[in-house]
């Protein structure tokens, strides 16, 4: 019998040319993507997968329809998150977030151009949206030294060229994040900029059937990360010599192994570190009976961040009463205030309604109330009344938007904080809590 390269180079041959989610069951896959583990943990619990070229479609669709509502002759993308939201491709994210090589021009007829890295070209192939694939984009001081205007000019003509052709007569350009340098070649160019941060970000927060797919699968995946997580720290931080480090580690590498990006932060505290918050993890020996919290600010599965925080007692006595009333406080804060959450109120009614902290835990509270989340932490933000600014985010909920409700409750001066936060989702009709792990039942209270 011959064997052929065309089976045996596809990760599962019987499940024939396509993988559930729509891309090639390809061993090379370009794409970044999710495991074996993590499609195996979803078949498992019945979960369905979003089609990745709908969801890719949609997408354009929602930034192409939005640079029409403004006129606008198109978009021109350089936040690397943007770029992914329109493309569906990655290059050295992290490294690209601090050295911008790479641009998307969406133009209004939806023409869409991807500016990469000159050996990168091929990484967008598999999403034929990507009409042309150029290079020069690269206009940071450590790659051009002083000849960025130079390279920022040519790039500027291009845009302007592929405007002419695709947008004929407009002038009006959106544009995100452009480096000095190509904002002004771009004017020169004869070209009127305009903020391109408020159409992404408002496109991005409606998401899509295959989007709450892709969510719902990468949701499940950040908190079998956290489960082992949990796991790692109750059986090992008695035993002695472990290190916040060491425990934030573990959800990291559970995060890789299911085909999560990255993590966008390394908010895990132990003991009185957690107060005052926002101290990241590092190599503090974690002892026994000792509160541990976290944030998991995580970028996983399909490039979709998960974003809860969970606190926990670790140890062999009870939790200080203290300790225990500030963990049901932080409870009723998110269970009363995720209760706001239905189409069509307004993002004032969540700021000045719902649960109000206790005095004593209001100089500490978290700086929001809820945000918005997809790819990452995401428009809109919504504040506390005494932090609001007026006429910032005047607009309503509808259905798709997705917000991340926080509770941060802790005194000044105290030796713990309590950190949680629920991910949800807004239905037709009010709201899903996408997130099922469970609050620290010691904390809670109970026996």
């Amino acid at each position: 019998m011959n064997l052929h390269y065309r089976d045996t180079r596809k990760i599962d041959p019987t499940r024939g040319d396509m993988l559930g989610d729509g891309t090639p069951n390809d061993a090379n896959r370009v794409e970044i993507g999710p495991t074996p583990l993590a499609f195996a943990e979803w078949a498992e619990a019945g979960l369905q997968l979003p089609n990745l070229p709908t969801m890719r479609e949609y997408r354009w669709q929602r930034l192409t329809q939005a640079v029409v509502a403004r006129n606008y002759a198109g978009i021109l993308l350089t936040d690397p998150l943007n770029i992914r939201y329109a493309t569906d491709s990655t290059n050295m994210q992290i490294w690209n977030m601090h050295n911008p090589f790479r641009a998307v021009l969406l133009c209004a007829d939806g023409y869409m151009v991807l500016w990469d890295y000159k050996n990168g070209m091929f990484l967008s192939a598999f999403n034929p949206l990507v009409r042309e694939v150029r290079t020069g984009a690269d206009l940071f001081y450590f790659d051009r030294g002083d000849k960025v205007g130079e390279a920022a000019e040519v790039m500027a003509k291009d845009i302007r060229a592929l405007l002419a052709e695709h947008a004929p007569g407009n002038t009006r350009l959106a544009a995100d994040k452009p480096m000095l340098h190509l904002s002004r070649a771009l004017e020169t160019q004869g070209l009127e900029l305009f903020d391109g941060e408020e159409v992404s970000e408002k496109a991005r927060s409606i998401k899509g059937p295959d989007e709450i797919l892709a969510m719902r699968c990468a949701m499940m995946a950040c908190e079998r990360a956290v489960g082992e997580m949990e796991r790692f720290a109750r059986e090992k931080i008695p035993l002695g010599n472990v290190t916040e480090a060491d425990v934030w580690a573990v959800m990291s590498a559970e995060n890789i192994r299911r085909g999560g990006e990255w993590i966008e932060t390394r908010l895990l505290s132990s003991g009185p570190r957690t107060n005052p918050w926002f101290q990241e993890c590092g190599p503090r020996v974690i002892s026994q009976n000792e509160i541990l919290a976290f944030d998991t600010d995580l970028v996983g599965s399909y490039g979709i961040c998960s974003d809860i925080s969970r606190t926990w007692w670790i140890g062999d006595t009870a939790p200080p009463a203290d300790m225990v009333d500030a963990m049901r406080h932080a409870h009723e804060h998110i269970m009363t205030n995720m209760q706001l959450l239905r189409p069509g109120v307004s993002f004032h009614d969540l700021t000045h309604k719902g649960h109000v902290l206790e005095d004593r835990y209001q100089a500490q509270k978290y700086g929001c109330k809820m945000h918005g989340v997809g790819l990452c932490d995401e428009w809109p933000l919504i504040l506390y009344p005494d932090t609001e600014i007026e006429g910032a985010f005047d607009y309503e909920i509808e259905p798709g938007m997705v917000f991340c409700v926080e509770a941060l409750v802790g005194e000044v001066g105290g030796d713990f904080m309590i950190k949680l936060e629920d991910q949800v989702l807004i239905t037709e009709t009010g709201h899903e809590n996408l997130t099922v792990y469970p609050f620290d039942p010691r904390l809670m209270g109970a026996a």
